[in-house]
């Protein structure tokens, strides 16, 4: 929203949009007193990170249109949280009216986001407003009708009583935080179950592997000091559009050569495209393209390889190739590790590290929906449940979205904002996220519910708390207890991965995300996220206003 009679011209938004998002789409136009600074042709901004210039203009002459006149800022309450719309954690200040969220605002976090949130991460709270799960369902007569939590309980007690633990099987979703995702493997395994995998997507990392094959070995930061890059198989633009900022202001210092293999996107920055799939990362490893003299040459390599060169039936041996790679041209040694897994799910690497994937004889995601008589989704509505034959699926989610669609027992749980959780972004970092309201109606944090759930099925959870859960977890993996500590991996861990070899199909890499503000089901129960997603598709044909 624009108020250009209140504008300086101190060109803060100008210099922003070029220098640090990568657009030449706003400027200054005219001369003296008709000077104005406006977009150039008749359309809205195309960058992911645009929101950031309401923070910048010191005037007000540019300012959030979904929070303007709809709150005063002293009368909010200000929460510091972590934000989880992609898997790199930015700092996120919520603020709250009542048990409303009015704005979600950047904080200071120069080991991640610097000061800049995407506009994801700034404008999807309207979506913790609608389409919210308030309240138990059971499904009746082929529909879901409002029940007690007593009612939903014994529904799912008595389906998991019919059957046995090899039948039942969890699947976490891409936002859960690591404290529920502790508590339900812990249940499964209670109930004799090894059926549970927080890769909905199928991606093929594996804790069993080594945390180095599954994080963003250099860091975020450490993008700064990286000398050469190639990315394989993503688009960080959409991926993960503030680390996608930071590869932009390596690149403008110079000497930073980067390639891609993969899609020939926008990145907002030079790049050299070396091809598609895997017959270019083969001819890579083989040192067959020049570029890998480029790698071999450079003192600090690095190679991001993203979900959509790992989210595949070859995804294994895609994973090793990029291994042997970055061991065959030295980006891993004792001072410095470049081999960086860009990860999209904020709950991904929480999952990989308390072990949320398939026990000795256990199915996977994939698997789980047609295998399974008792089906458990904790959040998760990305996976694909058109062949599910699950005869119960519980859902334990905050919106309603896929997973809620196609449950017959829904347990309402709390969004990000509702709940003080862990979650471990994409370079490992573990970061807690606090509680700026509460869930609406009779919906509970996930823990509360997973608990409750325990006690029903005889199977009693051994903590009445938060902050007991959190002994449990901390006794477990003590890595977590360390918040804002980074657990290093181990950079043999990824020369034993690129042993593993494997055979990779012909198919080219593609970006697991088609649409950048519709990923999760807070976005896209989001009218201001449902908006964006519409201007993008219609190529940003809007003035703006």
């Amino acid at each position: 929203k624009t108020v250009m009679n209140r504008c300086i011209h101190c060109t803060r938004c100008v210099r922003f949009t070029t220098e640090v998002a990568g657009i030449a789409e706003l400027g200054l136009i005219g001369r003296g007193e008709d000077a104005e600074i406006t977009t150039y042709l008749e359309q809205a901004m195309t960058s992911e990170l645009q929101g950031n210039v309401v923070d910048l203009c010191p005037v007000g002459a540019l300012t959030s249109k979904p929070f303007a006149f709809t709150a005063r800022p002293w009368e909010l309450n200000k929460t510091e949280s972590v934000d989880v719309m992609d898997a790199l954690g930015s700092a996120i200040r919520v603020d709250t009216r009542g048990r409303e969220v009015m704005r979600v605002m950047p904080r200071v976090n120069e080991s991640i986001n610097e000061e800049w949130i995407s506009d994801k991460s700034r404008f999807i709270w309207d979506g913790l407003k609608t389409q919210r799960l308030d309240k138990p369902y059971v499904r009746r007569d082929g529909r879901l009708q409002p029940a007690s939590w007593k009612e939903a309980f014994a529904a799912v007690n008595a389906a998991i009583s019919a059957t046995n633990g090899s039948k039942i099987g969890a699947v976490a979703g891409d936002l859960a935080s690591v404290e529920e995702m502790f508590a339900l493997k812990e249940l499964l395994v209670s109930l004799g179950s090894a059926n549970y995998d927080c890769r909905q997507d199928g991606v093929a990392l594996d804790p069993a592997l080594g945390r180095a094959s599954y994080i963003f070995n250099p860091t975020i930061e450490g993008i700064e000091q990286a000398d050469a890059l190639l990315i394989v198989g993503s688009n960080p633009r959409f991926e993960a559009s503030v680390l996608n900022a930071r590869i932009r202001k390596r690149w403008r210092r110079g000497g930073f050569p980067i390639a891609v293999i993969g899609e020939a996107a926008e990145l907002r920055y030079d790049y050299n495209y070396l091809g598609a799939g895997p017959d270019t990362l083969a001819d890579l490893v083989a040192g067959n393209n020049s570029f890998s003299d480029v790698l071999k040459n450079a003192k600090k390599p690095m190679i991001i390889i993203g979900q959509g060169a790992l989210a595949r039936a070859d995804g294994a041996a895609v994973l090793s190739q990029v291994a042997a790679l970055a061991t065959a041209v030295g980006a891993v040694n004792d001072e410095w590790n470049g081999f960086a897994v860009l990860h999209t799910a904020a709950a991904r690497v929480g999952g990989l590290d308390v072990g949320f994937v398939p026990g000795q004889g256990g199915k996977t995601a994939a698997e789980m929906p047609s295998a399974m008589d008792v089906l458990f989704l904790l959040g998760a509505d990305e996976i694909d449940l058109s062949s599910k034959t699950a005869k119960l699926t519980v859902y334990i989610g905050s919106h309603g979205d896929n997973g809620a669609q196609n449950a017959d027992v829904i347990l309402p749980a709390a969004a990000y904002t509702e709940k003080s959780g862990i979650w471990v972004n994409t370079e490992g970092r573990v970061q807690m996220g606090m509680r700026a309201g509460f869930a609406p109606g009779e919906a509970r944090e996930d823990w509360a519910v997973l608990r409750a759930l325990s006690d029903v099925l005889g199977k009693k959870l051994p903590f009445d708390s938060l902050s007991q859960l959190r002994q449990k977890l901390y006794q477990a993996f003590p890595h977590f207890s360390v918040v804002d500590g980074v657990l290093a991996g181990n950079s043999a861990d990824i020369a034993a991965v690129a042993k593993k070899g494997g055979n990779m199909t012909q198919s080219a890499f593609a970006s697991p995300i088609k649409d950048f503000y519709l990923t999760n089901p807070i976005a896209r129960a989001s009218a201001v996220m449902a908006e964006c997603s519409a201007l993008a598709r219609n190529n940003f044909k809007a003035a703006a206003e």
